[in-house]
């Protein structure tokens, strides 16, 4: 193994997609000749919108965006992953559906690529002890990701945009009436189906009203009966 592989395991022991798996295990799977690291530009297209998928990507270092244009050419930002170990691609590798939106790099960024063949029984033999674990874990991530799923479909089924941004922040409320955001403004917008702008004038204005305290990532409910109100 490359010394640069060797250089990735800290990062993968905090991947979702190598879980539980242990250091040899790990030492194994980037051995393998269907997993290789690739560097992007900043501006680069990891993949494009209708490409057909051939491999899950994992970030190792800078920071992507996940991007659809309209058809009148406007670029509408779905989401960013900008923490190591992070995974993207991976619903359309397994679902084998080309892509309906891109990712461009926007930092010069590093990527591990797993390629699909890995997954599959289709090149004849055994599947390797790392292979199969990371089949396992892959399917623990889209049980995940179909909770999710249902909590945002109920975050979206509501009425006005307070009642969304409402919904959404009791998904995360903390015993001390406290919730720390975990993702950026931007990433919510883009969650709960509406502009940055109309997000930070909603919460400006609940802020105003004295139902919430907002102070960067951190939010404080301080009028519950009105804040549970709009559930």
């Amino acid at each position: 193994m490359t010394e640069v592989k060797e250089q990735l395991i800290p990062v993968l022991q905090k991947c979702s997609l190598t879980d539980g798996m242990s250091e040899a295990e790990i030492r194994e799977l980037l051995s393998l000749a269907q997993v290789r690291i690739r560097d992007y530009a900043k501006g680069d297209i990891v993949f494009y919108e209708g490409e057909v998928p051939h491999c899950i990507y994992i970030l190792l270092a800078g920071e992507v965006h996940i991007l659809k244009d309209t058809f009148s050419g406007r670029q509408i930002f779905l989401s960013e992953i900008a923490e190591a170990g992070d995974m993207f691609g991976e619903v359309y590798e397994v679902l084998e559906q080309p892509y309906d939106m891109y990712v461009e790099a926007v930092k010069p960024t590093r990527v591990l690529e797993i390629a699909s063949r890995l997954l599959s029984f289709d090149a004849g033999g055994e599947l390797t002890q790392s292979a199969l674990l990371v089949q396992r874990n892959l399917m623990r991530i889209f049980a995940r990701k179909a909770y999710f799923m249902a909590g945002k479909l109920k975050v979206l089924a509501s009425g006005s945009l307070r009642e969304k941004i409402v919904r959404f922040l009791f998904q995360h409320l903390g015993g001390d009436g406290c919730i720390e955001l975990a993702v950026s403004r931007e990433f919510l917008a883009a969650y709960l189906a509406v502009t940055r702008p109309s997000l930070s004038r909603e919460l400006s204005a609940m802020q105003r009203e004295g139902i919430l305290a907002v102070d960067g990532k951190t939010i404080k409910v301080v009028d519950m009966e009105r804040f549970e109100a709009y559930l």
